[in-house]
């Protein structure tokens, strides 16, 4: 656990060091940021889409994963939440648009954060073999990415390292259970469905789209269960 609390001290470190640049920064650096940022994202989402070793996982994780996200409605789900915090921690009034912004700072900040390839491999070798670098480099990385977010999404982002803690903590709790059913393709198909994730990810951040990517994260649970039983067909 000493990695998931030093991931979550960087993001928190890095969140308040980008509210409180963030007056400072006019909108046209704020929307340059968020566009390299959201390039950046892109290419790490095509990058560990490409560890993939049978297409047929990925699609057919997707399509049942995203159908189960949609059905529950997710994403609605915790965009409500980050709002009801803001209700909670604030007294003073903001205008809707405020909300709005720091329900999108959470989301976007926790799925950067928590479904990328390096989450769910550092925190499998965490909890295994004790071994923090993956989490470390993360965190170093984590630290970047939350200042730059804070400062163009607001208090949102510093709400997400809570879940970031909760998520990345259970991750590695359950590591001893998970790893010994887990073989290399299975993890290979997680990373594949979580890039494709951050990939949509990225394309919210630089405005192309506008997809509810929260709605997509039950394809992560699913991506090892479909591996399985596609191993056992004899093609």
């Amino acid at each position: 656990m000493i990695a998931v609390i030093i991931n979550t001290c960087t993001v928190i470190t890095g969140s308040i060091t980008g509210l409180l640049c963030r007056k400072g920064i006019s909108e046209k650096y704020k929307s340059a940021i968020m566009t390299a940022l959201g390039i950046c994202t892109i290419f790490i989402g095509i990058q560990g889409s490409l560890k993939s070793e049978n297409v047929l996982v990925t699609i057919i994780s997707m399509v049942l994963g995203t159908a189960a996200g949609t059905f529950f409605d997710i994403d609605s789900k915790i965009s409500s939440f980050g709002r009801w915090v803001e209700e909670k921690v604030t007294r003073k009034t903001k205008k809707k648009g405020d909300n709005t912004s720091i329900a999108q700072g959470m989301v976007t900040a926790y799925l950067l954060w928590c479904v990328g390839a390096m989450t769910i491999v550092g925190s499998i070798q965490a909890g295994v073999s004790g071994d923090y670098s993956t989490l470390i480099t993360k965190s170093v990385l984590d630290l970047i990415s939350s200042a730059m977010l804070a400062s163009t999404l607001g208090a949102g982002v510093l709400l997400a390292s809570g879940l970031l803690f909760l998520t990345q903590g259970s991750l590695v709790l359950l590591a001893g259970v998970i790893a010994p059913v887990l073989n290399d393709s299975m993890i290979n198909e997680i990373t594949c469905v979580g890039s494709l994730i951050i990939f949509a990810l990225g394309l919210n951040i630089v405005k192309i789209t506008d997809i509810k990517v929260a709605n997509f994260l039950p394809a992560v649970i699913l991506a090892p269960f479909i591996c399985k039983l596609l191993s056992f067909l004899p093609f």
